[in-house]
């Protein structure tokens, strides 16, 4: 007998091992089970930058904090059945704060619920550096000067480099849920990529400062090559993860920045937005335009309407596109 109770322990032990993904659960709360969650990670697109009201604490109050978490943000509305929902998004979060500053987080948010959903938009913010482009070319209009005409030809090494840096944070994020005792099988893991939130279609009366001061050809650049490339790249890396893929790159057609003329009410992205008063504060100055060309609050809305079918979808791809009655909705792929 002796000899036959450490035989068995190692041939239990070996079967535990091929058959869980964390043979060892580490210690959780004993409630977790009944409290589900939906969590966001990543960067503006998802925390809810250019839709306002947002959480005490992100608007620059505390600590330099401007994450801009919104209430209004499309994790928080959109339509799915789960206890609570968090939202983790950091503005300006690229992989490396990802990693840093939002897996402890969701560490501990895994430990105390079931976390049902996790929603990941990143990478803009490595190479691609998007925003950035878009602030440089506000300021070619001003010199007239061409903008992505210098961006064009190393766009696509740019999304090439970011692609590991992002496959390596979902990897990341994967190994973070599987710590805290999940399987990769027990929750859904969701990239999702970037609209563009202008298009070439401005009324010359706003291509300006008065609402979108870029040129007609960085316009073009960005819908016809900019950001479908992006989305491209961000489709592999949650493809070499098994995520599943939510393509936002035509979310916004016909209700971009500037593109409802004299009804802006009809557009899902904000203008140039300028905070003049924090433009006095030395503090809040380098931000005072950091909503501009982001989803407003209508936009949100409509991407938390997409997001919403998605997570009830069966499909492994998805993609978020206007309809004939002018609300976006879910195209999936086989």
């Amino acid at each position: 007998m002796r000899r036959v109770l450490p035989l068995m322990a190692i041939v239990v032990l070996a079967i535990v091992l091929v058959v869980s993904d964390h043979p060892f659960p580490p210690p959780s709360d004993p409630d977790r089970e009944s409290r589900t969650a939906v969590v966001a990670l990543g960067d503006s697109t998802l925390s809810g930058e250019g839709a306002g009201s947002y959480e005490p604490g992100t608007n620059g109050e505390e600590g330099g904090n401007w994450c801009h978490r919104s209430t209004e943000a499309s994790v928080m509305k959109a339509r799915f059945e789960a206890d609570e929902r968090f939202n983790l998004a950091c503005s300006g979060a690229n992989s490396d704060r990802l990693r840093t500053q939002q897996l402890p987080e969701l560490r501990r948010i895994a430990g105390s619920h079931r976390v049902v959903a996790l929603v990941v938009a990143v990478g803009a913010n490595d190479d691609p550096k998007f925003a950035d482009i878009l602030n440089t070319c506000v300021q070619a209009w001003g010199a007239r000067s061409d903008c992505t005409a210098k961006v064009a030809p190393e766009w696509t090494k740019r999304v090439a480099k970011m692609v590991p840096k992002v496959e390596n944070t979902l990897n990341a994020i994967r190994q973070t849920m599987r710590d805290s005792g999940y399987l990769d099988s027990s929750y859904q893991l969701v990239v999702q990529s970037y609209a563009a939130p202008v298009a070439p279609n401005v009324p010359k009366s706003l291509q300006n400062l008065s609402g979108c001061p870029l040129r007609t050809g960085d316009l073009e650049w960005v819908v016809e090559e900019g950001v479908p490339e992006l989305s491209n790249g961000l489709r592999v890396a949650a493809g070499k993860v098994n995520a599943r893929f939510l393509d936002l790159a035509r979310a916004g057609e016909g209700h971009e920045a500037c593109a409802g003329g004299s009804s802006p009410e009809e557009e899902w992205f904000t203008r140039l937005t300028l905070d003049w008063d924090g433009l006095k504060d030395d503090r809040r100055s380098a931000h005072a335009w950091q909503e501009s060309f982001h989803p407003n609050a209508r936009g949100h809305e409509q991407l938390a309407n997409c997001l919403s079918e998605f997570l009830a979808a069966d499909k492994r791809d998805g993609a978020c596109v206007p309809k004939l009655d002018g609300t976006l909705g879910l195209t999936t792929e086989s």
